[in-house]
C-alpha cells in the first residue's frame, strides 16, 4: 500500500527523483508552511490541469421517496426539536489502514446515503423539519487537499459534490467540516444517535441527555420493524444471492476437504462481493463439532466426509439489507441415520415454527411452537424426563436447543434490536415484518449425558419469513429443506 503525502510527514512527499538528485544540485524545498517539503513549483503544478468531472442528469437513489417518508414520520414524532444522525467516521485497523466503512444504519434509514463521516439534522421549523444532510465535498485542489491528505481524492477516490448529493438523496447538502461550529452555537432542544460520531457528540455535550438521546434511538429501532416494499424488494435480493452463494458452496466441498472451513467462508464471500456491498455478518462455517459452536467463526478447521457443515450466511446488499439463512449439510451428501434423525426433527420443529408465523399472532409464538416440538423429540429419545409440560416449564430442553428461535431481520442482522420490549418480543406480528426462523439441536462433543453417537452433531435450519397479509413468505424457500431434498439438491450440483 502506498503511503499519502502527508503534509505532517515531509519526508514522505520526496518522490523517487528527489531521493535520486544529484546531491550538489537537489530539488528546491521551500519551507512556504502551507506545504513543508513541497516545492513551490509542484504545489502550484498540481493546482491546474484537472477536467471538470461534475456529474449532470443524476437521477435520484431508488428509495429516495421512502427516506423523506421516514424522514417526516421522525420529524412528527418530535416537533420542536434539533435531530442529529450521524454515519460515523472510518475506524482505524492497524496504524494508517481502515476497516471498511459501513454507514450506521439509523443515518443510512433516513438518508440512502453511505459515505463516512456525513451527519443528517433536522432543524426544526414552524412546520415541521427542515433536514440538511452534512458531507464530505470534493476534494479541494487549490490547496492541496486532494493530493496531500490522506484521505484526498487523488487516494481514495471520487467523492459526490454537494450539488450531485443532493440530486441524489433529494436533501440540501452542506460541509459537514461546518457542522461542529453551528451546533455548539445551537439553542432548543436537541437530540443525537450517540455512538458513531464523538467529534458530533463533543460538539453537543452541554445540550443533551442519554435519556433523550436513547427515545431517539428506540423511534428509529422501532420505525424498522415493518418494512415496506423496497426494503421487502433488497431483502429478496439478498436472499436470492445467498441461495447462491450456498450452491458455490457445495459444487466446491471437495476442495474444502483437502483445506479448511476458510474455503467455505472465502467461496461465500466472493458471491457476496461480486453481487452485494459484504457479508452481513461473519459467515459461520462450522464443519464436524464446531456446528455445536453458536458463533464460530474462527472458521479454520477440517472438513471431512461424514461429517455436518453448518453454514450460517448472508449476503448483504449495496443499501445494507441482508439475508441470514442456515443449511446444515452432510459433507460427502448423504445424511447418515443419527444425522438423519437429529436433522429431520429440527426440519420438524422448524416447519411448527413457520407456520406460526401470521398477523395478528404473538412475536413468542413461532418460539414456543417450535420448542414444543424440539422438547417432545428429547423426551421422546430418552434424553430428558417427560412430560413435555414440565420440560417446557423448567427449560430443559435448553441444554440442546441453545438459543431462541429467531429474530427480526433488515438492515441488521439482528434488526431492531433497541425497540422496547412490549413492541418486539411481547409484541404482535404484523404484515411487512421479516424474522428469521431457525431451531436448532446441539450435542456437544463432551456432553455425557446423551449417547455417545450424538455428540458432536449441531443441526440447525434457518429461514427468513415474511408476515404477509394472510400468513407468510418464505424467503429463501428456493434453497431445500428437507433432509431428502438436500441429499438430491446436492447431488445435482456435484453432478
Amino acid at each position: 500500500m502506498s503511503e499519502a503525502l502527508n503534509p505532517e510527514t515531509p519526508e514522505a512527499v520526496l518522490d523517487d527523483a528527489a531521493d535520486q538528485a544529484d546531491e550538489e544540485e537537489p530539488i528546491k524545498q521551500r519551507k512556504n508552511g502551507l506545504y513543508p517539503g513541497v516545492s513551490d513549483e509542484l504545489a502550484e503544478n498540481m493546482k491546474s490541469g484537472w477536467a471538470d468531472t461534475e456529474l449532470h442528469g443524476l437521477e435520484p437513489i431508488a428509495q429516495a421517496a421512502r427516506t423523506a417518508a421516514r424522514r417526516a414520520a421522525l420529524s412528527a414524532r418530535f416537533p420542536g426539536e434539533r435531530l442529529v444522525v450521524p454515519a460515523g467516521n472510518l475506524k482505524t485497523r492497524s496504524n494508517d489502514t481502515e476497516y471498511p466503512f459501513r454507514a450506521s444504519v439509523e443515518y443510512a434509514y433516513l438518508t440512502g446515503n453511505l459515505t463516512e463521516d456525513g451527519v443528517l439534522v433536522l432543524e426544526p421549523t414552524a412546520d415541521g423539519h427542515q433536514a440538511t444532510i452534512y458531507l464530505l465535498p470534493r476534494s479541494d485542489r487549490e490547496n492541496g487537499e486532494f493530493w496531500l491528505s490522506g484521505q484526498g481524492e487523488l487516494w481514495v477516490g471520487r467523492r459526490h459534490s454537494l450539488t450531485e448529493a443532493e440530486r441524489l438523496y433529494g436533501i440540501p447538502a452542506s460541509d459537514v467540516r461546518e457542522l461542529p461550529d453551528k451546533l455548539r452555537e445551537a439553542t432548543g432542544p436537541v437530540r443525537v444517535v450517540r455512538g458513531y460520531d464523538a467529534g458530533i457528540e463533543a460538539a453537543l455535550t452541554d445540550k443533551v441527555t442519554a435519556e433523550r438521546d436513547a427515545e431517539l434511538r428506540v423511534f428509529l429501532s422501532e420505525a424498522r420493524l415493518v418494512k415496506d416494499e423496497f426494503e421487502v424488494g433488497e431483502l429478496q435480493k439478498a436472499v436470492d444471492s445467498t441461495v447462491r452463494g450456498f450452491e458455490d458452496v457445495v459444487r466446491v466441498l471437495d476442495r474444502a476437504e483437502a483445506t479448511s472451513e476458510r474455503y467455505i467462508e472465502g467461496t461465500f464471500f466472493l458471491r457476496a462481493r461480486v453481487e452485494g456491498n459484504d457479508i452481513g455478518y461473519g459467515s459461520i462455517c462450522a464443519a464436524g463439532p464446531h456446528a455445536c459452536t453458536l458463533h464460530w467463526v474462527r472458521n479454520d478447521g477440517p472438513v471431512r466426509s461424514g461429517d455436518l457443515l453448518l453454514l450460517d450466511a448472508g449476503v448483504e446488499t449495496h443499501t445494507l439489507y441482508t439475508a441470514d439463512v442456515t443449511r446444515t449439510l452432510p459433507v460427502n451428501g448423504t445424511y447418515s441415520g443419527i444425522q438423519k434423525k437429529i436433522y429431520d426433527a429440527v426440519y420438524e420443529s422448524q416447519e411448527a415454527g413457520i407456520a406460526a408465523v401470521r398477523p395478528g399472532a404473538k412475536y413468542r409464538d413461532f418460539h414456543d411452537a417450535s420448542q414444543r416440538v424440539l422438547a417432545e423429540k428429547l423426551v421422546e429419545w430418552g434424553l430428558v424426563e417427560g412430560p413435555v409440560e414440565r420440560v417446557l416449564e423448567l427449560g430443559l430442553q435448553r441444554r440442546w436447543t441453545l438459543h431462541g428461535t429467531g429474530h427480526m431481520l433488515g438492515m441488521d442482522v439482528h434488526d431492531c434490536a433497541v425497540a422496547r420490549t412490549e413492541t418486539y418480543v411481547d409484541g404482535t406480528l404484523e404484515p411487512g415484518m421479516c424474522l428469521t426462523v431457525e431451531p436448532g439441536l446441539y450435542f456437544q462433543a463432551d456432553d455425557l449425558t446423551v449417547p455417545e453417537e450424538y455428540r458432536g452433531i449441531g443441526v440447525r435450519i434457518e429461514d427468513d419469513i415474511l408476515v404477509t397479509e394472510d400468513g407468510n413468505r418464505n424467503l429463501s424457500a428456493a434453497l431445500p429443506r428437507r433432509s431428502d431434498e438436500v441429499e438430491a439438491w446436492m447431488a445435482s450440483l456435484k453432478g
